[in-house]
């Protein structure tokens, strides 16, 4: 086990989540700067969130910041292995708890004056626009295909542009978000839900009401599925290119 990737996976997670999270506390939260600015806002800087973690760690472990990339991996490159992935994983937990204890702290006061228990949720973790468990799991599924099979495409060898591939892994959960997020906030991330989730049920914060456990397995199993057939299919489709991940 390499503690390095260990802990530029758990770093670069952390960064994820507090960028990202944060932009959603940014809009969501009563009385911030920045309150009511926009869905736009929120996909842009989600987006810059991915791009500025890849971009610190991806030299170190391939900056996968997500479990689903981590599966994906791990289901199409052997040299990868099962061993790693899970220490991956357990990294990629840890990091998205730690940042989200980083954006309670960073709007502490804020809790406390946003009367909704709905939007404090959302800011650590996404929930349905309509509740549907079949919809909602082929929405999550759908988005972290497209995720996966575009990071393969843009870190593949025919295709390695170096450091530009974190600008265009942010453009393309840019995209994600803009085109797919809406009927489930496109969690397209295991930890990037559960892990903030964990934090919200944790947290004293005021007022903040349940964590929806219920939900709370789709944007798990969605995005693991999901990513799992988009490595599939690139593999399928692009046999010389599909393990060529960036750091691996």
């Amino acid at each position: 086990m390499s503690w390095e990737k260990f802990t530029a996976e758990l770093v670069g997670t952390a960064i994820l989540i507090i960028l990202g999270d944060g932009v959603v506390a940014n809009v969501l939260l009563a009385r911030s700067k920045a309150q009511n600015a926009g869905w736009i806002v929120i996909t842009a800087g989600w987006g810059f969130a991915v791009m500025a973690a890849v971009y610190v760690v991806g030299a170190v472990s391939g900056a996968h910041i997500n479990p689903a990339v981590t599966f994906a991996v791990a289901l199409t490159n052997s040299s990868f292995g099962w061993g790693t992935a899970l220490y991956y994983w357990a990294a990629q937990l840890l990091g998205a708890f730690i940042g989200a204890v980083v954006v309670y702290l960073h709007f502490l006061p804020h809790w406390e004056v946003t009367e909704d228990p709905g939007l404090k949720l959302a800011v650590f973790s996404t929930g349905p626009a309509i509740r549907n468990t079949v919809t909602n799991l082929i929405s999550e599924i759908i988005g972290t295909f497209v995720l996966v099979f575009g990071v393969f495409g843009i870190t593949a060898g025919v295709n390695n542009v170096g450091a530009l591939a974190a600008l265009l892994v942010g453009l393309l959960v840019f995209g994600i978000g803009l085109s797919l997020g809406g009927p489930t906030g496109y969690a397209i991330n295991p930890a990037r839900d559960l892990g903030p989730r964990i934090a919200h049920a944790l947290l004293p914060i005021p007022g903040k009401g349940g964590s929806d456990w219920g939900y709370s397995w789709i944007p798990v199993v969605g995005p693991l599925i999901g990513g799992a057939l988009g490595a599939l299919a690139y593999q399928a489709l692009f046999t010389n290119y599909a393990l060529k991940i960036v750091g691996h």
